[in-house]
């Protein structure tokens, strides 16, 4: 058994990449569910989410995945999000699975720890959720064990310096997003996407640095750079490239206990020599440094920007980009400035209406389009701290999960119909097998009533299911109130009349 009092580097030195992550994952997990302790139900998920083959091989014969996740919802509360960048405890149980992982691996005569061993190791615990929902889709430890064992070789040591899977790990293939149709569509910004394509043509500071306030859309350019991609729509000279989102920040939770960050940056900069036509886009370029426990990607990258082996998307603010150029002023060299300005709120309302549609079918609602006009003006009353466009989509988005939330909690009009519907039918029963027909009959009559007073209630509280749910401009009033703590009759005196600057494309 490994030993409790080793130490974190130590601890984790024989964990492949992919257990490493499912670890992270399951830390994710734990702060989406709003969970004090990162637990059994969220290491299960962790593994789902990391390693599709083994959820593939010892889950989906008996169940999916989601039925898995739907399942922990229904048997754990969902309390307020927990900020990913607090430090989640390990629950005691937790614990005990990261001890018998390395168990299981020495009983297999593995010599790194895997997600299969992590697998093993949470059946092992046998009063968790994990291994209770384990446990009911047919799974047993004998089991799982004999399969592991008949695998022909183990989950792969971590990964090498040459081993091109990096590329997969640490960052999201964006012109496959694009033509896949994942990716929100671009609205406003045809100067500034005009004018990156144009500097990645360039033969000499060919490297777009998208430079501007939190919020305005710098990622949307890229993302609209992608889809032009996945288009044909660039020059020949990009016409065959892939884009690729690095996660930088992914790398540095898993790396930075085992002090390799520098060590796996490199070697994932070093493995785009092998593939086909790269740019890489990476949002923490400037900032990087300023992470605790981190390296400067700038100071790893200076020497493929030199030889012309990478050409690179980065983004940051006016300020991270003045301390990252009186820190490394070579970087004026290679990259060049692309302003990206906060829309207008005219511009802004424009956007909303261009992507609504994602927002509608994600949530399964329709926007009123005074709803989405508001959500720019109150943004901009109310919000004056952040950036248009972010800040009104999420109130567009926080809005629409509101609505839906609503939706499901019936009100205390309906319920009570319901059980006086189901008291109604239950003393009709007792009546009949009594054979005392006139309360039967009363009964009877009560029900019908009833189920009319219900038909009614239905149509008053929009409860027909076949209908859409609408998002009103009173439910953005009462997403600005509950962020900023503003009355809402104090946001409601500052209703507008739509002008003709509100026009919609």
């Amino acid at each position: 058994m490994s030993k409790p009092n080793q130490g974190k580097g130590s601890m984790f030195e024989r964990y492949t990449e992919k257990a490493r992550r499912a670890i992270f994952f399951a830390r994710y997990e734990a702060s989406q569910f709003g969970s004090p302790y990162i637990e059994t139900e969220h290491m299960l998920l962790g593994l789902l989410r990391e390693d599709k083959t083994l959820a593939t091989s010892f889950l989906r014969r008996q169940a999916s995945v989601e039925s898995i996740r739907k399942e922990i919802e229904g048997r754990r509360p969902i309390r307020d999000k927990v900020a990913t960048s607090v430090d989640l405890p390990i629950s005691q149980e937790c614990k005990r699975v990261l001890e018998y992982a390395p168990e299981e691996a020495d009983r297999l005569g593995h010599k790194h720890i895997g997600t299969e061993h992590l697998l093993l190791a949470l059946l092992r615990v046998e009063k968790s959720l994990a291994a209770e929902i384990l446990h009911e889709r047919g799974l047993t430890l004998a089991t799982v064990r004999e399969e592991v064992s008949k695998a022909q070789k183990p989950e792969s040591a971590p990964a090498r310096a040459e081993d091109s899977s990096l590329l997969l790990e640490f960052s999201r293939d964006l012109t496959k997003a694009a033509q896949e149709n994942q990716l929100d569509p671009l609205f406003g910004r045809e100067n500034e996407l005009n004018h990156v394509v144009q500097i990645l043509c360039r033969r000499s500071r060919s490297n777009p640095l998208l430079i501007g306030e939190p919020g305005v859309g710098k990622s949307a350019i890229v993302h609209g750079l992608a889809q032009r991609i996945a288009k044909g729509d660039v020059p020949p000279r990009l016409a065959t490239h892939r884009l690729l989102a690095f996660d930088f920040s992914t790398l540095l939770v898993i790396t930075r206990r085992s002090g390799q960050i520098a060590k796996r940056l490199t070697a994932f900069l070093d493995g785009l020599a092998e593939e086909p036509p790269v740019l890489v886009y990476i949002e923490e370029l400037l900032a990087s440094g300023s992470l605790e426990g981190s390296v400067d990607i700038a100071g790893v990258l200076r020497p493929l920007l030199s030889s012309g082996q990478l050409q690179c998307l980065g983004a940051g603010t006016p300020a991270e980009y003045r301390q990252a150029v009186e820190k490394y002023p070579w970087l004026e060299q290679y990259f060049q400035a692309v302003e990206v300005s906060p829309p207008t709120e005219a511009e802004a309302v424009q956007i909303l209406f261009a992507i609504k549609g994602r927002y509608e079918t994600f949530h399964g609602v329709t926007y009123a389009d005074d709803a989405l006009e508001h959500a720019v003006y109150y943004s901009q009353r109310f919000m004056p701290q952040r950036h248009l466009p972010d800040k009104a989509i999420d109130l567009i988005d926080e809005a629409g999960a509101g609505v839906v939330l609503r939706a499901a909690h019936l009100p205390e009009e309906v319920i009570d119909c319901q059980k006086r519907i189901k008291s109604a039918v239950n003393r009709m029963e007792n009546a009949i097998a009594n054979h005392e027909f006139e309360k039967m009959r009363f009964y009877s009559d009560e029900e019908r009533k009833e189920r009319e007073n219900l038909r009614l209630l239905r149509e008053k509280y929009h409860l027909d299911e076949t209908a859409t749910r609408r998002v009103t401009l009173e439910d953005i009033e009462e997403v600005v109130s509950r962020w900023t703590g503003v009355p809402i009759a104090t946001i409601r005196q500052e209703r507008r009349e739509p002008g003709p600057s509100q026009d919609k494309p």
